[in-house]
């Protein structure tokens, strides 16, 4: 027992080392509002009320060092538990090597120091394929807990629900058994069932997302369909873009965030505050307006974009300053102790000068893509050759889960460099796992 939770630490440790290059937990400017949630306390109208709390769950207005340090144990352990299912016992040199693998040469590290629900993505395809396909390994506590932090997981972004969805039906597919689904889709009912409640107490309405057509618009006008078709209904529809029509399309985020934007500045020139909240009414009718006329065109938008985030893996947008003086530095001003303000203004993140100091460290991630991609197909070649079902299963869910992410985030939002790198790094360490030989022992 002593030795796992050392290899455990000793992993999580591995995990995290960006914080301690930084001298700070990662940051990124939405890690202040998520701190916003509590320390306000206020509901964010674009975010679920989830990742927040879970935060105030470690820092307790005291230092954001023990969030980090939760989620690097959170990612080591179920790297333990993948490794013990694959190996057949437990193998703390193995496990370390999968950590160290995962720490010095993909953009593991930097998800997993990063205070953002990116981290999830992850945890919740391990914690679910451990469920689907592991859970002879595990123990009844051990699925309970996989159970546990899938569903909270899933609930931390809604770019989540679609992967996990995917899992169900993976798992339905390959394991063939209506045990393991329902193993798998619990956590889905019971992130579902998180943000009816958390959305219902703090917007009043029990729903997956109270605003989320907005940003689906969003993409939707960006890549063409959406702004199509309010250029063809107006002004006859009514509605509150048909006033901006001569500017669409425009990229999505300058279409949510910009100040002068549509959503947030009206034709009058007044300001809107919280517009994309305003705008989500008129949103739903001309998605589902474009999703009717241009069904093609939205699909193929999506396939494209989906591709494009799935060659979009490296750490980059992880390691800058952008927006954190004004989105951020305030939050931790108001919410913790002195010391905790002078450490962020001390970091290298903070400074502008992160991005360098990580620079000798990033080369390795492209090349350690590639391979994994062949990795993967060894992987699989030589579980369907043996008949192992268990990986067969773990690597072809590997496969649809880094797929899923890149359709749920590129294809549904706008792709960006983490999005895919908070969950591809998993396929060269998981493809080199169950390349290694089942341990058996002599009798």
């Amino acid at each position: 027992m002593i030795g796992a939770l050392a290899s455990i630490l000793a992993g999580g440790l591995l995990l995290v080392w960006p914080g301690l290059l930084n001298g700070y937990p990662l940051v990124f400017s939405d890690t202040g509002a998520f701190l916003h949630q509590t320390l306000g306390p206020l509901v964010i109208w674009d975010k679920p009320h989830v990742y927040g709390p879970l935060l105030h769950l470690f820092h307790w207005r005291i230092s954001l060092w023990g969030p980090v340090l939760a989620q690097g144990l959170g990612v080591s352990h179920l790297l333990w538990l993948l490794v013990r299912s694959l190996r057949g016992r437990a193998d703390p040199a193995l496990h370390l090597l999968a950590c160290l693998g995962a720490a010095a040469l993909t953009t593991a590290p930097y998800t997993v120091a990063l205070l953002m629900p990116d981290v999830f993505a992850p945890i919740v395809l391990l914690a679910l394929l451990l469920l689907g396909f592991c859970r002879e390994a595990l123990s009844r506590n051990e699925a309970r807990w996989l159970m546990l932090l899938a569903a909270f997981g899933i609930a931390a972004h809604l770019s989540h629900l679609p992967l996990a969805a995917a899992m169900v039906v993976m798992v339905l597919l390959l394991a063939r058994s209506l045990r393991a689904t329902l193993r798998v889709a619990v956590p889905l009912l019971g992130a579902v069932l998180i943000l009816l409640g958390t959305n219902l107490w703090g917007h009043g309405r029990a729903t997956l997302s109270p605003h989320g057509a907005t940003f689906l618009l969003a993409r939707l006008q960006a890549d063409g369909p959406a702004a199509a078709v309010i250029r063809e209904r107006c002004p006859q529809a009514g509605w509150y873009l048909c006033a901006f029509a001569d500017r669409l399309p425009m990229d999505s985020d300058d279409f949510l965030w910009l100040p002068d934007s549509p959503v947030n500045r009206a034709p009058d020139g007044s300001a809107r505050f919280l517009g994309g909240a305003l705008l989500s009414a008129e949103a739903r009718v001309i998605v589902a307006e474009t999703l009717r006329a241009r069904p093609f065109e939205v699909a193929l938008s999506m396939a494209r974009n989906t591709l494009r985030q799935m060659v979009m893996a490296t750490a980059g947008d992880t390691l800058v300053d952008s927006h954190l003086r004004t989105a951020l530095r305030p939050r931790i001003a108001e919410g913790f102790p002195p010391r905790e303000l002078a450490a962020y203004d001390a970091a290298l993140q903070s400074r502008g000068r992160l991005g360098a100091a990580a620079a000798p460290f990033l080369w390795p991630h492209g090349p350690l893509l590639v391979l994994g991609a062949v990795l993967a197909l060894l992987a699989w070649r030589q579980a369907m050759q043996a008949g192992d079902r268990r990986r067969i299963g773990l690597v072809v869910g590997l496969l649809v889960g880094v797929t899923a992410n890149a359709l749920a985030t590129g294809g549904l939002s706008k792709p960006h460099l983490r999005y895919e790198a908070r969950i591809l790094w998993l396929m060269p360490i998981v493809a080199a796992l169950a390349l290694v030989p089942r341990r058996v022992d002599p009798q």
